[in-house]
């Protein structure tokens, strides 16, 4: 008796059909569908609500808690050179963990129920769905629960006058992001920078996704190897 491939209704929630996809999800999300029409993920209108986040939120929440952390560390008796060096190294921290993430963490290989599933809720579905545009960034309440690890983290390495403004670094160069790789794929950049930018994060997407992992900036898949031939 030969099993019946199992096959993904796009008019249904999506989330927990794609797990029965087994070694067939990775081709499967693999094959981008471009419509800035996103899929429904939930039966519930709560969870669903939840995974749906428009692109200015993210600057509208986060930039004024970036603004008091680095505030945080001024008040600690910080000069503003200073305060200023710590920013800058917190959005450096950030671009490496930008690369990391993207290329060990949301391009890991799954083939399980729950590890497909996972892995569509995390990044799978923005390579299935790349124009759905509630979905580019992340939403709001996920990102609170990831400061709380990221903050202690810093903790542990840093002292307590240094690590606000070197977490609001971190946090600011998130912002940085989320609005830059919402801009890649909705904005029409007119300037040379900014469309080679576009190119080379539309290339990941589109012809070669396993590389081309940064998104602010290329530079750590120069050092890793992970440049993209064009």
């Amino acid at each position: 008796m030969v099993a019946q491939e199992f096959t993904v209704d796009l008019n249904k929630p999506l989330v927990f059909q794609v797990g029965h996809l087994g070694e067939d999800y990775q081709e499967w999300v693999h094959q981008p569908i471009v419509s800035k029409e996103g899929p429904r993920f939930f039966e519930s209108d709560f969870w669903e609500f939840l995974t749906r986040t428009v692109w200015w939120a993210i600057p509208v929440i986060w930039l004024p808690v970036v603004c008091w952390c680095i505030s945080m560390s001024f008040r600690m008796g910080h000069t503003v050179p200073e305060t200023a060096l710590m920013v800058v190294f917190g959005i450096f921290v950030w671009t490496l963990l930008e690369y990391t993430l993207h290329r060990f963490l949301f391009h890991i290989k799954t083939k399980s129920y729950w590890g497909n599933t996972a892995h569509y809720l995390l990044h799978g579905c923005h390579h299935k769905h790349p124009m759905d545009g509630l979905r580019l960034v992340f939403p709001p309440a996920a990102t609170a629960v990831l400061c709380i690890p990221f903050w202690n983290l810093l903790k542990l390495f840093s002292t307590p006058s240094t690590t606000p403004a070197l977490f609001g670094g971190g946090l600011l160069g998130y912002v940085m992001y989320d609005v830059t790789h919402y801009y890649l794929h909705h904005g029409q950049p007119s300037s040379e920078v900014p469309k080679n930018l576009k190119k080379y994060h539309l290339n990941h997407h589109f012809r070669i996704q396993n590389k081309g992992f940064g998104i602010t900036s290329a530079l750590w898949d120069r050092v890793f190897g992970t440049l993209p031939q064009t």
